[in-house]
């Protein structure tokens, strides 16, 4: 017998790096003689020394009262690209900071300015219009008699290298052990627990109901006299009530089940799973009754919610009677004397939260 692995689905991914470097350089402007620019007017400037940085050369352009007009009262300063290295035309991308030097000639933060372009040629500077204004520095500590320094940090961005890789990818299958362990029961492979049920054997493996249900993990693994015993004898559970919870406990999902069948199987395996600790099971049981609830059903239903402490199954079977019409069909059947001789304690609750 040949055996094939689930086939996964192909696709891929992308993935492009890039190298990037970075050189670094500053160049500080000292203004001496502050007070002989003061009257120069808007729109006057005086230029730093050039400073090259890996290549490119550059100069700040320093306004003692202004680029323009309208900030007279400040000093702006421009960062200017001189020129591009061999005179070459083309691009350079540079980060930059212009800061106010203070007295130890550190950087001061509230001075400091911070911005990044791709520079191409001279006539297009990169400018602070309102960099500081003159009051603020003729009364800080920042202006040393006549003299103050402005710092320029410029870092030219290289792209060295860009590499685009493809990775292939493909899609994990979906969770199989349901299915395998669904295999491991049905061929009893390995099975060393067997359970007599209504006159019929059913093979299992402890180890997996011991997993399952903490009960089975007592029985099983626990004191009791089942822990030794190779046939366990179950007395109190149909046969094909309990072939449908080692189905659950095997693949945690329901067998197929009649349609005419499906309310009885549930509300047993309801009684099945509560036995064993199973509440998942439960679960899937309480879901079951209340999508396939009707007037012949609800009364049991609402005594076995009573009976098992299911209250999100009797919260459901209350919603259902609260219609007029479904409390007066089940009022008047045999189902309603039914459940007032089984769980007489829920008549009162039902009056409270049903009734109008």
């Amino acid at each position: 017998m040949m055996s094939s692995s689930p086939t996964s689905t192909a696709g891929g991914s992308t993935t492009t790096i890039a190298d990037i470097e970075t050189v670094t350089g500053w160049h500080v402007l000292r203004v001496d003689g502050y007070s002989k620019t003061k009257g120069v007017g808007s729109g006057a400037w005086l230029n730093s020394g050039i400073f090259s940085v890996d290549g490119p050369h550059w100069y700040l352009r320093y306004y003692p009262c202004g680029d323009i007009e309208e900030v007279a009262d400040w000093i702006s300063v421009y960062l200017c690209l001189h020129r591009l290295a061999g005179d070459e035309g083309g691009v350079v991308k540079a980060r930059f900071k212009i800061s106010l030097l203070d007295q130890t000639g550190e950087p001061v933060p509230s001075y400091t300015k911070i911005g990044f372009l791709p520079f191409s040629s001279p006539d297009k500077p990169w400018s602070f219009h309102k960099f500081i204004k003159r009051m603020d520095l003729e009364s800080s500590s920042y202006l040393n008699g006549e003299s103050f320094q402005i710092r320029c940090d410029v870092t030219i961005v290289k792209e060295v290298r860009e590499e685009t890789n493809t990775v292939e990818s493909f899609t994990v299958p979906p969770r199989d052990l349901h299915r395998h362990l669904g295999n491991l029961l049905a061929s009893q492979v390995g099975a060393d627990v067997t359970f007599e049920v209504g006159g019929e054997q059913f093979k299992a493996h402890r180890n997996v109901l011991a997993a399952r249900s903490p009960v089975f993990m007592a029985e099983l693994y626990g004191p009791m006299k089942e822990k030794t015993m190779p046939n366990i004898r179950v007395t109190d559970m149909e046969a094909g009530v309990f072939k449908a919870m080692l189905h659950c406990i095997y693949t945690d999902s329901l067998p197929e089940i009649d349609e005419d069948d499906k309310i009885g199987m549930a509300q047993h395996l309801l009684v099945a799973a509560d036995k064993y600790g199973m509440w998942r099971l439960r679960s899937m049981c309480e879901d079951m009754l209340l999508k396939h609830m009707d007037t012949s059903t609800v009364a049991t239903t609402l005594a076995l919610a009573e009976q098992h402490g299911c209250q999100w199954l009797k919260d459901g079977c209350f919603k259902f009677l609260r219609s007029p019409g479904n409390m007066k069909a089940v009022v008047e059947s045999d189902c309603f004397e039914y459940l007032k001789a089984i769980c007489p304690s829920i008549i009162d609750e039902l009056l409270v939260k049903v009734a109008p």
